[in-house]
C-alpha cells in the first residue's frame, strides 16, 4: 500500500483528497501547516506528497525546497490557488514533480499521481547500479551521485534528471520544447526560462568555465547538445 502525505490547511480539501485516495487504496496522512508537513516528510517514509503552496508557518515552496536540500526525493505534487505562472515555475525549479491549480477534481489528482509513478518506477527497476560516463563526468544512477573530475558534486533532483537525460543522448541536439516535455512534462509560455535556468545551474556545477562550456553547448536557434570535450 502506497503512503501519501497531504499538506493543506483547508479541511474540505484534505477530506476530499483523503476520501478519494483511500478509495483507490492509498494510506493517507495529513498535516494542516507547512512546518508539520515538513517534519512528517523528514521523519517518515512516504511514496507521494501533495503539497499546497499557501500554508501557515512555512509555505509549500519552502517545504519543497528544504525537503530537496535534505535529499528527500519523494514525488511532490504542488497545489496552488493562484492563477500565476510564478508559483508553478518556482515549484518546478526547486524540484516539485507536478502542479495543479485550484479548484481541481480528485480524478485529475489521481491521474497526475499515476503518471508520475509510471515515470519513476521503471527508472528504479532499471537502475541496477547503472553508471554513465562522459569525459570526466561520472553519474551513478543507483545512488543518485555525480562526480566531475573525481570530485563529488551536489545536484537537485531536476538537475540530476536533466544531466542523465543529456548523457543518455550524447551528441544529439535537443530543443527546449523536448526538454520541457520530457523533464517537466509541461508546455506553457515561459518554458524557456525553466529550461535555461536549469541548464545554467548545471553548467555551473559541471563545467570548468560555465561561460565557455565544453560539455553542455548551446546550439543557437535549436537548443542544447551534450558532448565529450575535445582534447
Amino acid at each position: 500500500m502506497k503512503r501519501v502525505l497531504v499538506v493543506d490547511d483547508e479541511p474540505s480539501i484534505v477530506t476530499l483528497l483523503t476520501f478519494n485516495l483511500e478509495k483507490e487504496g492509498y494510506a493517507v496522512t495529513s498535516a494542516a501547516d507547512g512546518k508539520e508537513g515538513y517534519e512528517l516528510a523528514l521523519s517518515d517514509s512516504y511514496d507521494f506528497i501533495i503539497l499546497d503552496v499557501m500554508l501557515p508557518s512555512m509555505d509549500g515552496l519552502d517545504v519543497a525546497k528544504k525537503l530537496r536540500q535534505e535529499k528527500v526525493d519523494t514525488p511532490i505534487l504542488m497545489l496552488t490557488a493562484k492563477d500565476d505562472a510564478i508559483d508553478r515555475i518556482l515549484g518546478l525549479e526547486i524540484g516539485a514533480d507536478d502542479y495543479l491549480t485550484k479548484p481541481f477534481s480528485p480524478r485529475e489528482v489521481l491521474a497526475r499521481m499515476k503518471a508520475i509513478f509510471r515515470r519513476i518506477e521503471p527508472r528504479k527497476e532499471e537502475s541496477v547500479h547503472e553508471i554513465l560516463t562522459t569525459g570526466e563526468i561520472v553519474a551513478d544512477l543507483t545512488n543518485y551521485q555525480v562526480s566531475v573530475r573525481g570530485k563529488s558534486i551536489e545536484l537537485t533532483p531536476k538537475e540530476f534528471e536533466l544531466l542523465i537525460y543529456f548523457m543518455k543522448r550524447k551528441d544529439r541536439v535537443i530543443d527546449r520544447d523536448t526538454l520541457l516535455d520530457r523533464i517537466w512534462h509541461y508546455d506553457f509560455s515561459v518554458q524557456s526560462r525553466i529550461v535555461d535556468v536549469h541548464v545554467s545551474h548545471l553548467r555551473e556545477k559541471i563545467e570548468v568555465d560555465p561561460k565557455h562550456p565544453k560539455y553542455l553547448l548551446t546550439v543557437r536557434g535549436f537548443g542544447y547538445k551534450f558532448q565529450v570535450p575535445n582534447q
